[in-house]
């Protein structure tokens, strides 16, 4: 048989995106609720333009939060520190617009039901020990990577704004190798040639070599494509160079477009906000049963409607790679995970204050303690159970 060939690419940006920096100030403000009431309602958008923040949405809550404060601090972590950035935590002005939230939503999730209508997907692969896609794993990990050699100085001229992309080469449908790697980072003026329109030679190097070799190792070669600061320079970036909101980058927080997306944001969303809660209730599945070895891939999705608890549908598709039906597995996640919003809350534990680690370089695939929905606790009663069938 020949063999088939595709080129399929993800991309990630940094926390010191624009619009990351608004997910990581509505998670921010999403954990000080939290913390000091575990049943607040929360649904926090935030907008930022050069010197302008602007922070509302609809929260009930029974503690006080300072919304100044914490967007200040979350700037400041981020490393806009400094007018060269173009944005500085300092001086920036911040716009309180809350208000709190409707009581017509409020008397269906009161009950246990869904916060609102809608579709989540769930995805797992064994195409990484994440049981990600690859290239969205990759690109996640270099903006990771832009991050950790710009705070600890290891490259001194970089700035907080960045983006990276990676194309990965499958041989029937099996990732071989990096055919081309993006990487876009804000820098100061430091590392411009004399014409002051492209970095240096010296400086392109540096960024491929420090921030690409660590991360992509054995999936390069001698054909592999680097294209940094293409555009010759990177001088101006931040909110200074574009406006920036929560909920534009739903594609980079879950599976780098590798399958559907429901539609519905994350951040800034209390867990019985099911966009949120039953994303990653779908994760936690496709996890599970990829890790059990019951499929190769596995996509699930749910649907909700808003006031009712049950979901509306569960679908599981494995793309013929399944070891059992679909329809087996599909009456194996019924038994073995909740799927109500207080099922889903308390059995991920979502009620906590940890949400802005979750705002920058992704929602999955990441295994932090917080991150219930990452655990491989079902593993093994799905293995037995499935032997059974």
């Amino acid at each position: 048989m020949a063999v088939q060939k595709h080129y399929f690419s993800s991309e990630s940006v940094t926390e010191g995106h624009p619009d990351k920096l608004c997910e990581q100030i509505s998670d921010g403000v999403l954990d000080a609720c939290l913390k000091n009431d575990p049943y607040s309602r929360v649904a926090c958008e935030t907008y930022v333009t050069m010197g302008l923040l602007i922070v509302g949405g609809e929260i009930t809550t029974r503690g006080f939060i300072d919304v100044h404060e914490i967007s200040r601090k979350v700037i400041e972590e981020i490393g806009y520190d400094h007018p060269k950035y173009g944005f500085d935590f300092h001086t920036c002005a911040i716009l309180n617009a809350i208000h709190s939230q409707s009581p017509d939503i409020s008397q269906g999730v009161d009950t246990g039901g869904a916060g609102d209508q809608g579709i989540m997907f769930g995805y797992a692969c064994n195409e990484t020990k994440e049981l990600m896609p690859l290239a969205l794993m990759l690109a996640q990990k270099l903006a990771m990577r832009l991050t950790y050699v710009r705070k600890e100085k290891i490259l001194k001229y970089l700035g907080p704004d960045g983006k990276t992309q990676v194309t990965v080469e499958y041989d029937n449908g099996r990732p071989v190798r990096v055919d081309s790697v993006v990487l876009a980072s804000q820098h100061t003026e430091d590392i411009l040639d004399k014409s002051g329109k492209h970095i240096t030679e010296k400086s392109r190097q540096e960024i491929i070599r420090n921030v690409a070799g660590p991360i992509l190792k054995g999936w390069v070669d001698k054909n592999t494509k680097y294209f940094v600061n293409q555009t010759g320079k990177f001088v101006i970036g931040g909110p200074q160079s574009d406006t920036g909101m929560t909920g534009r980058k739903i594609i980079v927080d879950t599976y780098g477009g590798a399958v559907a997306h429901g539609g519905g944001a994350f951040s800034g969303k209390d867990p019985t906000k099911v966009d949120r809660s039953a994303a990653y209730m779908c994760r936690y599945i496709a996890k599970n049963i990829v890790a059990a070895g019951l499929a190769e891939k596995c996509l699930i999705q749910l649907a909700y409607v808003i006031g009712r608890a049950d979901p509306l549908s569960v679908m599981v598709k494995t793309d013929g790679t399944s070891v059992i039906s679909e329809e087996a597995l599909g009456k194996l996640i019924r038994h073995n995970f909740q799927l109500t919003p207080k099922g889903i809350i308390e059995s991920l534990k979502l009620r906590r204050p940890i949400y802005r680690k979750t705002a920058s370089y992704g929602h999955f695939g990441r295994m932090e303690p917080e991150f219930h929905w990452e655990k491989l606790d079902k593993v093994v009663d799905l293995k037995k159970q499935a032997a059974r069938l």
